[in-house]
């Protein structure tokens, strides 16, 4: 049955999803990798389409910016549609400087200062981790694709214009006494999401900008050119 936000009706989303932040990103997915992608959803503007992928099913949709967005859409999926897996496929920002535009990252744990697990079940954990099987298939498909990936610790902000105060910056301080080698905004809520409800998440991002340097990608390439994380998580579909 349909939800507030997903108009989609029983069986139309596969057990493994795909999930970018953009829903312009999910209809790039949809319309260059998938084999008749159909749309599912389009409530609020947010994009879902479930096609095949060298004959194996599978869904792809936006989750907008943020942990309450993509909160919402996750625990949807996971408790009303019967979603298995979700794998994030989005943009973020490096602060290590070793971490270059367009540089893969496996997300190997969440750090977040965000009070979304809290106020969802009580949870008082800060760090949160992926699931430990759907992260090694998504390692070991880029290691088979020869697809380097950097692996490490993200962090998950609800904040995306810092009001920077004298001193040592606050990334910086994330990266030194947390160990973030990047940031973004919606791992943290999606696997505090997988946890709590049995399922499973992981996350690979493409770094699209960088706090060390003044790289940056533009809009279109966030959209269309993060295709190396794409094709590692539709090879690795179960």
């Amino acid at each position: 049955m349909a939800t507030p936000h997903i108009a989609a009706a029983p069986g139309q989303i596969a057990p493994t999803v795909l999930m970018p932040g953009d829903p312009l990103r999910a209809r790039f997915i949809a319309e260059t990798y998938l084999e008749a992608p159909e749309e599912f959803n389009h409530v609020r503007g947010m994009l879902g389409y479930t096609g095949r992928y060298k004959g194996k099913p599978v869904s792809v949709m936006g989750s907008g910016m943020g942990m309450p967005s993509i909160g919402i859409y996750s625990w949807e999926l996971y408790t009303v549609y019967g979603v298995e897996e979700i794998i994030r496929v989005g943009s973020a920002g490096a602060y290590a400087a070793e971490l270059k535009l367009f540089d893969l990252m496996l997300v190997t744990g969440a750090y977040s200062e965000s009070t979304f697990a809290k106020t969802q079940n009580g949870s008082l954990d800060e760090i949160l981790s992926p699931s430990a099987a759907l992260t090694a298939r998504l390692r070991a498909t880029a290691q088979t694709l020869g697809k380097p990936l950097a692996e490490g610790i993200v962090h998950s902000s609800d904040v995306f214009y810092q009001d920077e105060k004298p001193g040592t910056p606050y990334w910086q301080r994330l990266r030194d006494e947390k160990g973030c080698l990047a940031v973004e905004m919606e791992s943290f809520a999606l696997f505090h999401n997988a946890a709590a409800t049995g399922k499973q998440a992981a996350c690979l991002l493409t770094i699209s900008d960088s706090f060390t340097s003044p790289q940056q990608t533009t809009a279109e390439q966030r959209e269309k050119s993060f295709t190396g994380m794409m094709e590692v998580a539709l090879e690795a579909l179960p």
